[in-house]
């Protein structure tokens, strides 16, 4: 049996921009626990239907990342999992050499699927590497690194079985602290690292940058009225000063608010839902 290949979701008159991908051309077709979504463009990626799936997260660290870069020629993702923040990066930076980590087998295959999907397979790839061990990645060579580190350390909470989300949402094989060493090793001189982290984990990444300095600081209110939940941390050598922000996600009344609908133009993204101003 064949899984899910979702018709786009998107209002009137929105035009996808960017490289057609050769989809259901490329062979590759969801199995019948995955389904196929679309991401940036008319780019897709592979998910479980009842698995780890790509979340407003990635999309903020993804944009962030993307404006704080200037045509990075190689970038990396740790811990990529199905590889939604790398795709995401690869289609705004269509000239860079992309390349993802992490260590569970599921995920990758679902990554390898999405590469094919999107014929992106010449130019971006995963490995089954874990982000803290030696030769994982080649050090010193990329000038954007990205990270989703999971929120919760073990013992934290009860373990999901739904596939990828324990070693998703709990800290297996590191948190922050291992990222952003991770990233240190990784970085060219004048890289930039993001990450997207938990408001539970401020002061950990803040006592633990690994030598780099916080040099932009995005606070995220999912709704307006409401407290920060997450936040996406820019990392630099040097960095002079650090430049503190919010991001409000929706106003009150449920909109999206006008710095949210151009997080997602610049991720090639509808600007509102299809039919109404609200999503659905």
């Amino acid at each position: 049996m064949t899984g899910i290949i979702r018709e786009p979701r998107r209002p009137e008159g929105f035009v996808p921009v960017g490289p057609v991908p050769p989809g259901i051309a490329s062979g590759v077709l969801p199995d019948d626990d995955e389904d196929v979504c679309r991401l940036s463009g008319e780019w897709g990626v592979f998910q479980k239907l009842r698995g780890h799936r790509w979340s407003l997260d990635d999309l903020l660290v993804a944009h962030v990342a993307a404006q704080e870069a200037v045509e990075p020629r190689r970038c990396l993702d740790l811990g990529c999992g199905i590889g939604s923040v790398l795709l995401m990066t690869a289609w705004r930076f269509q000239s860079a050499r992309c390349e993802g980590v992490d260590a569970q087998q599921v995920s990758l295959t679902l990554a390898r699927k999405s590469l094919a999907w999107n014929g992106v397979g010449d130019r971006v790839a995963v490995r089954a590497q874990d982000l803290r061990s030696p030769g994982a990645f080649e050090e010193g060579a990329f000038e954007l690194v990205t990270g989703s580190p999971p929120y919760f350390p073990l013992g934290e909470g009860t373990l999901s079985p739904r596939s990828q989300a324990p070693e998703c949402r709990f800290e297996h094989r590191g948190g922050v602290e291992a990222y952003c060493e991770a990233a240190a090793r990784a970085l060219s001189p004048g890289g930039v690292f993001a990450i997207v982290a938990s408001v539970k984990q401020a002061e950990r990444l803040r006592a633990a940058t690994a030598g780099l300095d916080v040099a932009r600081w995005v606070d995220v209110i999912p709704r307006e009225g409401k407290a920060p939940l997450i936040f996406v941390a820019v990392l630099r050598r040097e960095a002079p000063s650090m430049r503190r922000e919010t991001l409000t996600v929706r106003e009150r009344g449920g909109q999206w608010t006008p710095e949210f609908v151009r997080v997602r133009a610049s991720m090639g993204m509808p600007t509102r839902a299809p039919g109404s101003w609200r999503e659905s």
